[in-house]
């Protein structure tokens, strides 16, 4: 497959792109400052672009299968993740690339809670609700968004580096947890999902979520 990885030198997407390598995909890794491109496997094809960016976005998935969008906005920036994912669904109306996004677990519901949210938890942390209520905006403009064939990941509740086991659950709207009520997956692993999602696409204008 020809997959555009946008955020390409952060936390989830340079996971993403080097479990998309090990599989014998041909990866268009894009950073916004070309200094990072160090930080980029050779076997990538490293480009600069902006996934906030109509023009970019359009540029850089014309022949691709897929997008994988892994930006993340800067702390006081947050707003920046509704223009930027407005950007690339725009982007994506002009050439017909599929788009899977890498959100938040805030908008999941917690199983026995009666249908309560991650964020609705009085010990949700404050410095996190900024970003969560950003993803919650993020997930509805997809949810409006009809004419680009998008998927929407919502991680677990704790999301860490770690190890890639290659082995998870998912689910839809509901946080999967564990038998001990524990919600988590390593960004390894979170970069096994998406890519069996670009290569075996199972959620199609919807939002799914894994862990453990």
């Amino acid at each position: 497959m020809r997959i555009t990885v946008f955020g390409a030198a952060g936390n989830v997407g340079s996971r993403v792109v080097a479990e998309a390598l090990s599989r014998g995909h041909q990866v268009t890794a894009v950073v916004r400052d070309p200094a990072r491109f160090r930080e980029l496997p050779a076997a990538a094809h490293a480009r600069t672009g902006d996934a906030g960016n109509v023009e970019d976005v359009a540029e850089l998935s014309i022949g691709q299968d897929v997008v994988i969008s892994a930006t993340r906005p800067t702390p006081g920036r947050e707003s920046e993740l509704v223009t930027t994912t407005k950007a690339l669904l725009a982007g994506l109306t002009r050439t017909g690339v599929r788009l899977l996004i890498v959100g938040g677990a805030a908008t999941l519901t917690v199983p026995g809670t009666g249908g309560g949210t991650v964020i609705d938890d009085p010990n949700f942390p404050a410095a996190w609700r900024d970003i969560a209520r950003a993803c919650s905006d993020q997930l509805e403009t997809c949810r409006a968004e009809t004419g680009v064939d998008w998927a929407y990941l919502s991680p677990a509740a704790l999301l860490e580096p770690g190890e890639r086991t290659g082995t998870y659950r998912l689910g839809t709207d509901e946080l999967v947890v564990d038998a001990e009520g524990n919600s988590a997956i390593s960004m390894e692993d979170l970069a096994v999902v998406l890519l069996d999602e670009a290569e075996r696409p199972k959620h199609h204008q919807a939002r799914f979520t894994a862990a453990y």
